[in-house]
């Protein structure tokens, strides 16, 4: 059985994300098991309020076409461990990543600005947000995310996509140049978007891996 271990040295300064081992596409799940984390898994008052609120949405079927928990966790490291101040997140559903991605900027006091096509999914979002107490973090931009991401004008450190997978590559062109060096933009399911596949790995100013998410660093 063959492994290949992938480090990858994100941040400012020097922040080691982690060691990912993983062998055969059917072992990938299971080199990555961990527990379930819920409320009592908190060390924080604030981070007990945003994982009781995960957790909810979770066992009650409040999320829709949303990543998983253990996706959630590479969020927030990400965010956390690159000291993330301006994160961009196209995509919002009904919350459940943005909040992955709130516990991250609780720590390193940064915002999360994220979009949203669907009105009803918006609405939501920003009540899970609320509830979580991390609505002051939040701005839901609702909208066309293909037109209203070309307000953004402030340096952004992470950018996180999941939304249609055919507009990857236009997201990508439209907010790497907002993105600052050592930044990240971070995608789910880019499998299916070729033609992201393909700009990401191909870049020289971009170093990509393929973990549970792609994950690509824009160089110094």
């Amino acid at each position: 059985m063959k492994r290949r271990l992938m480090v990858v040295g994100l941040g400012l300064g020097v922040a080691v994300v982690g060691v990912l081992a993983f062998v055969h596409a059917d072992d990938w799940l299971g080199a990555l098991a961990s527990p379930s984390l819920g409320p009592a898994s908190a060390n924080t008052e604030a981070e007990q309020r945003v994982l009781a609120v995960l957790h909810e949405m979770r066992t009650s079927g409040k999320t829709y076409l949303s990543i998983d928990e253990r996706s959630g966790r590479l969020l927030r490291v990400l965010t956390e461990a690159i000291g993330a101040k301006n994160v961009v997140e196209i995509g919002t559903s009904t919350g459940y990543s943005g909040l992955w991605l709130s516990l991250g900027l609780q720590k390193t006091g940064g915002r999360l600005t994220t979009f949203e096509i669907n009105p009803g999914r918006a609405a939501m979002a920003r009540e899970h947000f609320k509830k979580a107490g991390v609505d002051q973090l939040v701005s839901v931009v609702e909208g066309d995310a293909h037109q209203t991401v070309t307000r953004l004008r402030e340096p952004v450190d992470l950018v996180f996509l999941d939304a249609d997978k055919e507009g990857y590559a236009d997201y990508l062109d439209k907010l790497l140049p907002l993105v600052r060096p050592g930044g990240l933009i971070v995608a789910d399911n880019a499998e299916m978007a070729p033609d992201y596949v393909q700009a990401v790995t191909s870049r020289p100013d971009l170093e990509t891996v393929f973990a549970r998410l792609s994950i690509t660093l824009k160089k110094r």
